[in-house]
């Protein structure tokens, strides 16, 4: 395993690397932002090597991504960027902090009984209900939805979620229990100069079916998948609790993700 500072260099390499074949880079000072189609937008990030981000870069960046019609949103790794998050605050920004993660010492976690595992193809007619289900957490209202009813995101991004999945830059993985989704989860393989790193960016299990492990089996599975090619498996978890859940299947705590956006957003 590399040393820590190598694997938040790798982090960072991976998400500059993540938005090149969606969008162009703008720079905005410090920042560099990607301005792609708002249907798979990507947060605003410090470009390496260009020192301190300011509030007034920020600022700027929050401007291209409200001219282009993207979400306002600047992502960092704290601990490269330690500055960034006052430098937010002070352009008006809600700044918030998340455990960052990355594999260790993978530990194989058995799915309960009755429940199966299958990959998503680019053409089942249920992908995009199963990348709302990832958005949405299974809210309640969408826990066990009826199968004739899919929900899903717009036509505009449901197509560039096909296309992700059959070109294998994103994975999802679905848990099924009675021909009915209880789990979801995804990840993100990008090549960063020649070597594979994977970002595991969404794990959700439907709330009637906590507590009896799925999330935590889907996870294990995610990882043994992007494992058997990339290098290296990250992830950015929603809160401590969540944190604690990926160190059961071997996650060990690298960091912390800052996350920056509009009041309300």
């Amino acid at each position: 395993m590399p040393t820590r500072r190598g694997l938040l260099d790798s982090v960072e390499r991976y998400a500059a690397a993540a938005p090149l074949p969606d969008a162009r880079l703008v720079p905005a000072g410090a920042l560099d932002v990607p301005v792609g189609p708002p249907a798979w937008p990507h947060p605003a990030r410090p470009r390496p090597g260009a020192g301190a981000v300011t509030a007034d870069d920020v600022r700027a960046a929050v401007a291209l991504q409200e001219e282009a019609g993207l979400p306002a949103a600047v992502e960092w790794v704290v601990e490269r960027a330690p500055s960034l998050g006052a430098a937010a605050r002070a352009a008006g920004l809600v700044v918030t902090e998340f455990p960052l993660l990355v594999v260790d010492d993978p530990v194989e976690v058995l799915l309960p009984a009755g429940v199966r595992l299958y990959l998503v193809g680019a053409e089942d007619p249920a992908l995009p209900h199963y990348q709302h289900l990832l958005e949405s957490g299974f809210a309640p209202h969408h826990a066990d939805p009826d199968p004739e009813d899919l929900e899903g995101p717009s036509d505009a991004r449901a197509e560039v979620l096909r296309e992700r999945v059959a070109t294998g830059r994103t994975v999802v993985m679905v848990a099924l229990e009675d021909g009915m989704p209880v789990g979801v989860g995804s990840h993100s393989p990008v090549d960063v100069d020649g070597t594979e790193i994977s970002e595991v960016v969404g794990v959700a299990s439907s709330p009637r079916r906590r507590g009896r492990g799925v999330g935590a089996a889907l996870a294990s599975a995610l990882v043994a998948q992007a494992r058997e090619t990339a290098d290296l498996v990250f992830l950015t978890a929603g809160d401590d609790d969540v944190a604690r859940v990926y160190e059961r299947v071997g996650f060990a705590w690298l960091g912390s993700t800052g996350v920056a956006g509009l009041p309300g957003c």
